[in-house]
């Protein structure tokens, strides 16, 4: 099969902030990714999604599919900017269509997707100037987020507030670095899970996969923070999270996440891959956080593949799974 890999290449650039280029792959991901469609039998050429460069290559070239790992350039709706021009193209292109990569970037209307679908998720608002009233009915500690970003971007253990003047304080810094409106919601203590589900003939939940930051006290993180996920495994930093996959659950609890994940996964119309982050409370409800239909493939550090692992496969194989689903898919249309 001859395939095109779409990416953004993460890049240095001081003249931009620190996380500007937290969601794009690096050249190991990338070359990874590639050395496993290769070890499959496949063609590979690799494409950053440059626009000019995007079109005019595949205004020459013939592709039997994409592989898309591209996380778009700019804009509220970016994750679906490369799957609109392939769809434009009648190309056919592995993960979510535009819909839910649109869907699954704003935080906000992902949750009232799953509030309709009686799917737990922390209560929550949106704050577009930053001198609303506060819903008298959230309670803190609560945690401010760019309402359109992944990656953690912008999160930081000073997201975490306790009282009105920090929140207010930290919603206008949101709005005015990100330039977007900010998501509040209520911080749930508790265990930090996430969970994939991969498509491959039939949809199949991994292994569940647990984060401890217990041993990161000395960072001042004590969650998925931008610099616990930019670091992880720094030392000196004290950003070293231990993983424990499968998580540790009891058999009832496990398998209410599992389903609280797929459905997320089918509430927001993933298709090939997703990961849905949750936060299990001392109550044993699942709260989920956010769903990522275009999860990290790192084979080293990215959460999706140590899952994959557990599950007993190897890179490879996740990589070729996700993209014969996505064949059957084109088959099946």
């Amino acid at each position: 099969m001859k395939i095109a890999l779409t990416y953004n290449l993460k890049k240095k650039d001081d003249t931009k902030p620190a996380d500007y280029f937290s969601e794009y792959d690096s050249e190991e991901t990338i070359g990874s990714i590639v050395s496993a469609l290769k070890t499959k039998g496949h063609s590979v050429e690799a494409i950053d999604v440059e626009y000019p460069k995007l079109f005019s290559y595949f205004s020459k070239n013939s592709v039997d599919m994409v592989f898309n790992i591209a996380e778009g350039v700019r804009g509220k709706f970016r994750e679906s900017e490369v799957p609109a021009i392939l769809d434009y193209l009648n190309i056919p292109y592995t993960g979510s269509g535009t819909f839910s990569l649109a869907l699954a970037l704003n935080k906000a209307l992902t949750k009232k997707i799953l509030q309709a679908e009686n799917i737990p998720t922390p209560s929550f608002q949106v704050f577009s100037k930053g001198n609303e009233e506060l819903d008298c009915l959230l309670k803190f500690p609560l945690i401010v987020k760019p309402n359109c970003e992944g990656s953690a971007k912008g999160i930081n253990n000073t997201n975490v507030v306790h009282n009105r003047d920090d929140l207010f304080k930290k919603v206008r810094e949101i709005i005015l670095n990100y330039h977007q409106d900010a998501l509040v919601e209520e911080f749930i203590e508790g265990k930090e899970l996430t969970v994939g589900i991969l498509e491959n003939g039939k949809t199949r939940v991994l292994p569940i996969l647990e984060i401890d930051f217990s041993d990161c006290n000395s960072s001042g993180e004590y969650f998925y923070s931008w610099r616990m996920k930019e670091y992880q495994g720094d030392k000196n930093q004290g950003l070293v999270p231990s993983f424990h996959c499968p998580a540790r659950l009891d058999k009832e609890a496990e398998e209410l996440v599992k389903d609280v994940a797929l459905r997320t996964h089918r509430a927001v119309g993933c298709m090939d891959i997703s990961r849905t982050d949750i936060r299990l409370d001392k109550n044993n409800v699942p709260y989920v956080l956010e769903i990522n239909p275009l999860p990290g493939l790192d084979p080293k550090e990215s959460n999706f593949p140590l899952m994959a692992y557990a599950a007993g496969m190897k890179y490879e194989d996740l990589i070729e799974a996700i993209l014969l689903s996505a064949s059957e898919r084109k088959r099946l249309n």
